[in-house]
């Protein structure tokens, strides 16, 4: 299991459009994808749950990969957040 704290650098965090493009992301991959913000877990395949976490640009979360795949899945994830 990999975890990595990450300051989200989108321009309008992960709101709408940008959310389902990490949900598409993280769905291309084995591990099991997690999103920790303030204690509250989500799903990264799941768009309803990384919505609700309401993450706006400046925002400290931690991005979690378990599996397989989870060094790859960690690098392009991890760098789709914190990228402007």
């Amino acid at each position: 299991m990999l975890r990595r704290k990450i300051v989200v650098q989108l321009n309008s965090g992960l709101q709408a459009q940008v959310a389902t493009e990490f949900v598409r992301k993280a769905s291309l991959y084995t591990s099991d994808i997690n999103i920790l913000k303030e204690g509250k877990l989500a799903v990264g395949k799941s768009i309803m749950g990384v919505m609700c976490l309401a993450i706006r640009k400046g925002e400290e979360v931690i991005l979690i990969a378990d599996g397989f795949d989870e060094q790859k899945a960690m690098g392009e994830l991890g760098e789709f957040l914190s990228c402007n």
